[in-house]
């Protein structure tokens, strides 16, 4: 997957550090902060990206991009600290396009309860089985979103962010796993398969390329691979 030099502008995508997360719920709207070590995460990716744009000699957008919730923004502060002990120049820019999939007004309710309202609400079907990741699902409650509309979410912003940079500019967005993910295939650099079986490690950069053609490649990082057990929401 990983793709050759990079000959473009590069997006480099953040998943949040280790958070708070309450049992059995869908993460995306939870509330809470980093852990003790999601913050020591969040500091050793910002060393890690002083280290490789001092090596790589990239230049580095000004403008950094974070979700709106609290473990996003708390790892784009925490990096973006450590870049300026290393001389750069940043501000932190928020925005609801990096957010993780929303489902809406189930926001924050846990598994069991979304289905319990499913079931008994007249007006809908029950839910299947592997609903939670299900790419294509979409609960049928007011805000919520697919896996794959989020994902188009994330790569349109990407698009709308990154593309438009000169060469050899780096730009940083921290968000979540699983919009990341669906970007990831919604532009072209992870098939319908593997987005199944990759997550995102915690606060470890991935790079994507933005290549002269318009396609994008992956050129930098490492995914996850998804254990068979892996419960994880976000």
């Amino acid at each position: 997957m990983t793709g050759s030099a990079a000959t473009g502008p590069i997006a480099v995508l953040i998943r949040h550090g280790d958070y708070h997360q309450r049992k059995n719920v869908p993460s995306a709207l939870q509330p809470f902060p980093l852990t003790e070590k999601g913050k020591t995460q969040a500091e050793v990716c910002g060393e890690d990206l002083a280290a490789w744009l001092s090596d790589q000699r990239l230049t580095l957008n000004p403008i950094v991009y974070s979700s709106c919730q609290l473990r996003a923004w708390q790892t784009a502060r925490l990096a973006c600290d450590v870049l300026i002990k290393h001389g750069h120049t940043l501000t932190i820019e928020q925005t609801p396009s990096l957010a993780e999939r929303s489902v809406g007004s189930a926001a924050n309710l846990t598994l069991e309860e979304i289905e319990t309202i499913l079931t008994e609400d007249p007006r809908f079907d029950t839910p299947p089985v592997a609903w939670k990741s299900d790419s294509d699902y979409c609960l049928p409650l007011q805000g919520a979103e697919s896996l794959i509309m989020a994902g188009q979410r994330v790569a349109d912003h990407l698009t709308r962010t990154t593309a438009q940079q000169p060469a050899g500019t780096v730009t940083l967005h921290f968000g979540h796993g699983a919009s990341f993910r669906h970007a990831a295939h919604q532009l072209g650099v992870l098939t319908r398969d593997q987005i199944a079986q990759y997550s995102m490690h915690h606060a470890r950069p991935l790079h994507l390329c933005h290549i002269e053609n318009g396609t994008w490649a992956q050129t930098g990082g490492t995914w996850k691979i998804r254990q068979l057990t892996d419960k994880t929401l976000d």
